[in-house]
């Protein structure tokens, strides 16, 4: 099916609808992905986290096919700051302010909080998708244009999108997360004959650590009630305030992602003597367990890897998921079996006394981080290595 060369612009994904949305979303290639989903990116817009006056203001647009029904979507704000993106940007910034321009508002293709890979250009799969990218792409630039904006950011796409707009002359960011890996495990005891003894002996005793005293219960679908959205929030407010200031999301987000997504939600939750202490939120897609959020109101050791990396692990064998994805950052993810895995940006700066700078930095840095990647698996995995003692397949 072809497209027609031109798009519409939409303040709220509300105006697209869920059916048109899903649609594209849907797409076998990547339906699997959670936060790119109708439900998921409504609720950041009905919940007022993500629009204008909180400095995303929604410009999605669609592509219409030849009998004018929605072939193609891209998820896009007009950002008047650059927090929530995980991808940091504040040095160019800076930059580009002392030397006297404008960088804000800029233009941001991306899943709002979410540092998860995930398709950013989403095509109905009966739609021809390279045709259906130019378009979108063309978009967005033209809103670039008509909003003044200094620039375009596509924020962890897929490789395959990465590579699209690097052949269209976008430049190309790369940067590093910690993921775990399903490599057959049946059990968690399974991935543990797959580390280093001394690697088994320090996760077995942080685990007991933390469990010590507390019952620790995974909650999902119906299972999930206000009352553990009640107490959830309180934690994430709590860790979000300390940790970043000004915590992104709101309650009433969590109240609307259990009403229409919970089927997709697996909340741990820890209570010690009937009173909840911590918990961390993750999302379900069908090929990953994806770690959001997480929070506490006690102080207990280890507590933060029991809910957040053990847990996880746990859970995405129990459901044979391939991967875990724990969010952004953390190297102490690695000497809990995460690994280093690539993440990628796409960015397009119009003023060139910005953009040549920035594209030399950027050669220079995927460089660094390739070289990075390599050395922190060599350095320090606990996967046993060499003479049988590699892991498990």
């Amino acid at each position: 099916m072809s497209v027609k060369p031109a798009v519409r612009i939409h303040s709220r994904i509300s105006e697209i609808g869920r059916e048109a949305w899903d649609a594209c979303a849907g797409n076998p290639d990547y339906q699997a992905n959670p936060f790119v989903a109708f439900h998921f990116l409504d609720a950041l817009e009905e919940s007022n986290c993500a629009v204008e006056r909180a400095g995303w203001g929604p410009r999605h647009i669609a592509v219409e096919d030849e009998t004018g029904r929605v072939a193609a979507l891209m998820p896009l704000y007009l950002k008047s700051h650059s927090q929530g993106e995980y991808v940091f940007d504040h040095a160019w910034a800076d930059a580009y302010e002392r030397a006297g321009g404008s960088y804000y508002p800029k233009l941001l293709c991306a899943s709002p909080f979410s540092p998860v890979t995930g398709p950013r250009m989403l095509v109905r799969p009966d739609v021809d998708a390279q045709a259906a990218r130019r378009v979108l792409l063309g978009g967005a630039l033209l809103v670039c244009e008509r909003a003044r904006a200094s620039s375009l950011h596509v924020n962890f796409p897929t490789g395959e999108d990465w590579r699209f707009l690097g052949e269209q002359g976008l430049l190309q960011r790369q940067n590093l997360q910690y993921h775990w890996r399903n490599q057959g495990y049946s059990t968690f005891d399974d991935f543990l004959a797959a580390l280093s003894s001394g690697r088994r002996k320090t996760i077995r005793r942080e685990r007991r650590d933390a469990q010590a005293g507390l019952e620790i219960l995974a909650l999902t679908g119906a299972d999930i009630t206000e009352d553990h959205w009640d107490a959830f929030f309180a934690f994430y407010m709590d860790t979000g305030g300390r940790k970043w200031g000004r915590p992104y999301l709101n309650r009433l987000f969590f109240s609307l992602l259990g009403e229409r997504m919970a089927d997709q939600v697996l909340l741990i939750m820890a209570r010690r003597g009937g009173r909840w202490i911590a918990g961390a939120l993750n999302l379900m897609g069908a090929d990953c367990l994806y770690g959001r959020n997480w929070g506490c109101v006690e102080d207990v050791p280890f507590l933060h890897f029991e809910l957040c990396y053990y847990q996880a692990i746990e859970q995405a064998i129990l459901r044979g998921l391939p991967r875990v994805e724990a969010g952004a950052q953390g190297e102490h993810k690695i000497a809990r079996g995460y690994l280093p895995s690539p993440v990628y940006s796409a960015h397009w700066i119009a003023d060139p006394a910005l953009r040549d700078p920035v594209a030399r930095f950027l050669a220079q840095e995927r460089d660094r981080v390739q070289g990075e990647m390599e050395w922190l698996e060599e350095e320090y995995s606990p996967f046993r290595q060499g003479g049988g003692d590699t892991p498990q397949t």
